[in-house]
């Protein structure tokens, strides 16, 4: 629940508010000003009691932060005193102006930074309002009981996970694993935060964790949960399980491919909730990172809407109106029922956002089981197994639909069928709403927009994965096709007023820059000694930037990408002054040109006007061509970037040896093409080998191996194999092919004994790793 949805209940006019509960999955003087935003709507509350996820010791462990190791006491004393100050404040204003205290407080908000003097815990407090702080742990995403991920706008997603230095690629993701972070690099505020998160969650699931990692952030993350883990760890009572933590580094490709999963697609496909603040805020002078929503919207009016008039005759419209609002459809004021009637367009549009949900919803206590096994099949199966749920769901209600269903496949006509059925009557709509929203959203994801961009995507990268295992030539070609075919595509829309390219399956340029990233991580692994500084030769790799300079040059608005900043604007009026010259009225042929006769050149030696039109063709040229340059040195910029992705295998320790990294598969060999966390989990419980794999002894543990050891006493290393609980956490996020892919991996070990767990920092899309990779917080 955000800020703003929690205001958008409060009125002002009728406040009797005496209590108020604030929770909150950020830090306390990050979630300062909207609670005293909270606070300053209710001029009567006595009482205000503060839960947040953030833990004192994530608070003390922040530089950044304000607060100490008693920072739950020091935030009562601080938000007293300024909401005592801005009280005042907001009282002046209204004696002076003349304006109700509910909205000066509102429009005066401009919060100070907290400052660490202020904190003064023997004030006391204010008269009329008691600030209690608690700690509330494991606010989390759950899509299943076996996939969690973290609230995107909490303190623990948002925080950044390195700092920018050579080997760092975004703020967003852990920098790459060379094995050179030593214990006195300064750890990012995403580590520290997430190593809480942790702890927290092995405390309150009373857990003994056996901690495994692999990648420098995820040492990084594993040595300070065993510091906090040693103390609590003596005691015997505790279930052991094993944590592996995971840089998302290792393995980019996977989160950046198209693959096969229906629940992917919905992500992608679907539009996300506003996030209620965009402000990136420095921490330890890296910025937080704005993560997409969540809560994806699904849109049911729409699907409704496509037959209007047999909607609005079943009073559907004015049942759901009265419903939602807290009226009794038959003794409602007519004005309030007659809504509806009024203006058509406007009642269209009132009641279809009415209809609209969320995938992931409390509405429903049955949309949870539906979600956990749709999320573990591929596309086809998920389909049709939402398919069987609605045709269920119309056998329990009694009612026949007249719809041509193919065995064994699904469509986004024969849901929409279904779901407009289920949704004639409120009783069955109200019923059935969790499938009912998952049906629509199945069906926004296989609407023939979405689907044919996602399959050119899934097909684009195939080629390239086959084009992978030949020749570096051939790859290089795919890419450069890729990117010159984009640049065509997009060009042709634009000039027939058809900027959405994406309806007909075609690939714009910034999903062909995509491409070549993942094109650039395969020649990586593919071929890491061809060329001196990438995997491309030279002639292959210039091709490929005069593909991507014509491309900019053509279009530059395309893709609003983070290395044209600063340029777009000059290209895009050097675009207009060449449009606007082509477009001059040209002399006919037939027309006498005087000057071509004119016998005496020497006639207009000397012409002012002539020379001045020279010289402003001649600084136009200049300009030109200084852009182009410009414009050549940040693309030369891109492809430096482009090579630090190319070098992941090489760079990173744990892939050095190969059993790790992905490598084109043959038709029967089951493992390739599969992410790492599948590789991962498979050789876990084969008991195999990992190189680079660090497992984190408490301070008992070493103790007993040091002290115990000489004489044959010592504890042998634990084995994640052995452990019957694995909670697998991936430092940078997962997506949804990975969840599958993890559960494929228990599956096939032939251990149903083993419960596992997966996790991450946020649900990546592939529109997610090109944001973090090439966008705002990328590091070239």
């Amino acid at each position: 629940m955000t800020s703003l949805d929690a205001v958008a209940d409060w009125n002002s006019k009728s406040d009797c508010a005496k209590r108020i509960v604030i929770m909150t999955s950020r830090l306390l003087n990050d979630a300062h000003r909207y609670m005293l935003r909270c606070l300053s709507t209710h001029e009567g509350v006595q009482r205000c009691t503060v839960f947040t996820s953030i833990s004192e010791g994530s608070h003390s462990a922040i530089p950044d932060s304000p607060l100490g190791p008693d920072a739950y006491r020091e935030y009562e004393t601080l938000l007293v005193q300024d909401y005592n100050e801005h009280t005042k404040k907001s009282d002046k204003i209204s004696k002076d102006k003349g304006v109700s205290k509910f909205s000066s407080a509102l429009e005066s908000l401009t919060m100070e930074p907290i400052e660490s003097e202020n904190v003064d815990i023997s004030s006391g407090g204010a008269q009329g309002l008691v600030v209690s702080v608690h700690h509330f742990p494991l606010i989390i995403c759950p899509f299943t009981p076996r996939a969690f991920v973290l609230p995107s706008q909490g303190s623990v997603a948002e925080a950044s996970l390195s700092r920018q230095h050579e080997d760092s690629l975004s703020f967003g993701l852990p920098p790459i694993s060379t094995g050179s972070m030593s214990d006195t690099d300064d750890v990012p505020p995403g580590a520290t935060l997430t190593a809480h998160f942790l702890y927290q969650l092995a405390l309150k699931m009373e857990l003994k964790l056996e901690i495994f990692s692999l990648g420098d952030q995820s040492k990084n993350v594993g040595k300070i949960l065993t510091d906090m883990s040693s103390v609590y760890d003596v005691a015997r009572r505790k279930r052991s399980a094993g944590l592996l933590l995971v840089d998302r580094t290792l393995d980019l490709i996977t989160p950046c491919c198209h693959g096969d999963s229906l629940f992917d697609r919905i992500f992608s496909s679907l539009p996300r909730a506003e996030r209620f603040s965009s402000q990136a805020q420095l921490k330890q002078g890296v910025p937080s990172i704005n993560r997409p929503s969540l809560d994806v919207q699904v849109p049911l009016g729409e699907l409704l809407n496509e037959e209007p008039s047999k909607i609005r005759d079943s009073g559907l419209p004015e049942g759901i109106e009265a419903f939602l609002r807290g009226w009794d459809s038959y003794t409602s004021a007519p004005q309030n029922v007659g809504l509806f009637n009024e203006c058509d367009k406007k009642s269209t549009t009132n009641w279809t956002e009415l209809l609209n949900g969320s995938l992931v919803a409390t509405e429903c206590f049955r949309g949870t089981p539906y979600l956990e096994a749709m999320i573990d099949r591929k596309t086809k199966d998920g389909s049709v197994l939402v398919k069987k749920w609605l045709q269920e769901a119309l056998r329990r209600e009694n009612i026949s639909v007249n719809v041509r269903a193919r065995p064994g496949y699904a469509t986004k006509p024969e849901l929409q069928a279904m779901i407009k059925a289920l949704s004639q009557s409120q009783s069955s709509l109200l019923k059935n709403k969790g499938i009912i929203q998952l049906g629509a959203a199945t069906a926004a994801a296989l609407d023939e927009s979405q689907s044919a961009k996602w399959d050119t995507f899934s097909s684009a990268e195939m080629m390239l994965n086959v084009s992978a295992g030949d020749t570096s030539q051939g790859l290089a070609a795919q890419i450069s096709d890729l990117i010159n075919k984009s640049a065509v595509a997009e060009l042709q829309a634009k000039k027939n007023e058809k900027p959405d390219s994406s309806s007909r399956g075609l690939l714009s340029f910034r999903d062909a820059l995509l491409l070549t990233i993942v094109g650039y991580i395969l020649a990586g692994e593919n071929f890491p000694t061809s060329g001196s500084g990438g995997p491309f030769s030279w002639q292959e790799e210039h091709f490929l930037k005069e593909a991507i300079v014509d491309a900019v040059l053509e279009n530059p608005s395309a893709g609003n990408l983070k290395f044209l900043n600063g340029l777009t604007e000059e290209l895009e009026g050097r675009l207009n002054r060449l449009k606007s010259e082509e477009t001059k009225e040209i002399p006919s042929d037939d027309q006498l040109d005087i000057d071509a006769l004119d016998d005496d050149p020497w006639g207009k030696w000397g012409d002012e006007e002539e020379e001045e039109v020279d010289n402003s063709k001649a600084d136009e040229s200049y300009d030109d061509m200084q852009l182009k340059l410009d414009l050549r040195d940040r693309v030369d910029s891109l492809f430096r970037f482009l090579h630090k992705l190319s070098s992941l295998r090489t760079r990173n320790l744990p892939l050095r040896e190969g059993s790790l990294a992905s490598e084109s598969s043959f038709p029967g060999e089951p493992s390739g093409n599969k992410g790492l966390v599948y590789r991962l989990i498979t050789k876990v419980l084969s008991k195999q080998e990992i190189p680079g794999l660090e497992y984190h002894s408490s301070t008992v543990g070493r103790f007993i191996k040091s002290g115990f050891g000489r004489f044959g006493l010592g504890q042998a290393k634990p084995s994640l194999a052995d452990q019957s609980v694995i909670l697998v956490f991936v430092i940078g996020g997962i997506n949804g092919i990975e969840v599958l892919e993890a559960q494929e991996a228990v599956s096939e070990s032939g251990r149903p004994d083993i419960n596992l767990v997966i996790g991450g920092t946020t649900l990546l899309t592939p529109d997610d790793m090109f944001e973090l990779l090439l966008g705002q917080f990328s590091h070239f």
